[in-house]
C-alpha cells in the first residue's frame, strides 16, 4: 500500500457527474481485481464502509458477504438502518451478528477507559474473526481506507489498516479491496450520496469506534448505557426538528457514573445527569462550543428528565478545546 498516490491531476469530486465517473471507474476495477470470487466487509453503518459496501454490491452483487456487529454500543436505530438499507432494499448478501452480551459481559466492572476500548476492540476483531472462520471461498477483505488514512500512516501518526487487525490465520488468507482509498472524507459523501444512501448515512456526524463506551464514563451498566442511547436520540431528534443538524458538527450525550437527589413526580429521585456537548471545528485540534438558544435549552431538558429513566439533571458543557478534549474518555 505505500506505492498508492492520489494522481496529482485528479479532479476533486465535488458534483453527481464525477461521483457517477468514479463510481464506473471502481466497478470495472473491482471487476478486474476480484473477479468471481467473494469479497468480505465488516460493515459498521459508518460513511466509509457503507460506501463501500454500496459499491461493491453494484460491482458484484452477492460475491459481497457484509458483516455487522451490534456491540450494543451503537446508537439508536443503527442496527435497524444498517439492516433496512443494505439487506431490504439493496438485498446485499448480510450477516448481522447479535454480540450485545459478548460485550457487556465483558465490559462489566472495567472502569478504565483505555481498558475499555482495549476490550472493545479486541472483541470486535474476535467476532469478527468468529464470522470469517465459518465462510469458504472468500479471498478478498474491503475496507473503508480513505485518503487521509494513508497520508497519517506515511506521516507516522497511525499504523495504516493491516486487514482490519485480524488474526494471522484469517488475514494471510485475504487480498485487500480499497475502493475509496484515494479520497477525502467529503468526497466520499458525495459518492456516497450518488450511489443512492440515505443522507443520515451518508453526512453521519463523527462517531468515535468505541461507540457510546466513551459517553459512558466509568464501569458501563445497561441501564446507564440505554439513558446515554435514549438522551442521545432526543437531542438528535430535535437538533433536525430545529435546523441544527448538518450545521453543527457533532452533539452528542454523556451519562456519567454518579447520582444527586432530584425530585420527580413529587417524590425523592437518586438518579445520574445528563451532559449535552454540541461543537465545532475545522480540524480537531481545536474545537468551540456552540451555545444553543435558549428556548431549545428548556425544551431539550423538559424531554430528557420526563422521557429518560434515571436521569434528573441535564448539564451543559460549553468548555472548548482546549482545555477540554471532543469525548469524556
Amino acid at each position: 500500500m505505500e506505492n498508492i498516490r492520489r494522481p496529482e491531476d485528479m479532479q476533486r469530486i465535488e458534483t453527481p457527474e464525477l461521483a457517477e465517473a468514479f463510481i464506473a471507474e471502481q466497478i470495472a476495477a473491482i471487476k478486474e481485481q476480484v473477479g468471481d470470487k467473494k469479497v468480505l466487509l465488516a460493515l459498521s453503518g459508518g460513511v466509509d464502509s457503507s460506501v463501500v459496501a454500496a459499491l461493491l454490491i453494484k460491482a458484484i452483487g452477492q460475491n459481497l458477504v457484509c458483516v455487522h456487529v451490534n456491540h450494543g454500543l451503537l446508537r439508536k436505530g443503527e442496527p435497524e438502518q444498517v439492516i433496512e438499507v443494505f439487506k431490504n432494499q439493496m438485498n446485499a448478501n448480510l450477516i448481522y451478528v447479535d454480540a450485545v452480551d459478548r460485550f457487556l459481559d465483558k465490559l462489566a466492572g472495567v472502569s478504565d477507559p483505555e481498558e475499555k476500548r482495549h476490550i472493545i476492540g479486541e472483541e470486535f476483531i474476535d467476532v469478527f474473526a468468529d464470522e470469517a472462520r465459518k465462510l469458504e471461498g472468500v479471498e478478498f477483505l474491503a475496507q473503508g481506507t480513505i485518503w487521509p488514512d494513508i497520508l497519517e500512516s506515511e506521516g507516522g501518526i497511525k499504523a495504516h489498516h493491516n486487514a482490519g487487525g485480524l488474526p494471522e490465520d484469517i488475514a494471510s488468507r485475504f487480498e485487500l479491496v480499497e475502493p475509496v482509498r484515494i479520497l477525502f472524507k467529503d468526497e466520499v459523501r458525495v459518492v456516497g450520496k450518488a450511489l443512492g444512501l440515505p443522507d443520515n448515512m451518508v453526512y453521519r456526524q463523527p462517531f468515535p469506534g468505541p461507540g457510546l463506551g466513551v459517553r459512558c464514563p466509568g464501569a458501563i451498566t445497561r441501564e446507564r448505557l440505554e439513558a446515554v442511547r435514549e438522551s442521545d436520540a432526543i437531542l438528535r431528534e430535535e437538533f433536525e426538528k430545529n435546523g441544527l443538524e448538518g450545521k453543527v458538527w457533532q452533539y452528542f450525550t454523556v451519562v456519567p457514573d454518579f447520582k444527586s437527589t432530584g425530585v420527580k413526580n413529587g417524590k425523592r429521585t437518586f438518579d445520574w445527569p445528563c451532559i449535552i456537548r454540541a461543537i465545532n471545528t475545522t480540524d480537531v485540534m481545536e474545537v468551540t462550543v456552540e451555545h444553543l438558544p435558549a428556548e431549545l435549552i428548556d425544551h431539550l431538558v423538559s424531554r430528557i428528565t420526563s422521557e429518560v429513566p434515571g436521569i434528573n439533571r441535564v448539564l451543559f458543557d460549553y468548555t472548548p478545546k482546549p482545555p477540554a478534549t471532543v469525548e469524556y474518555e
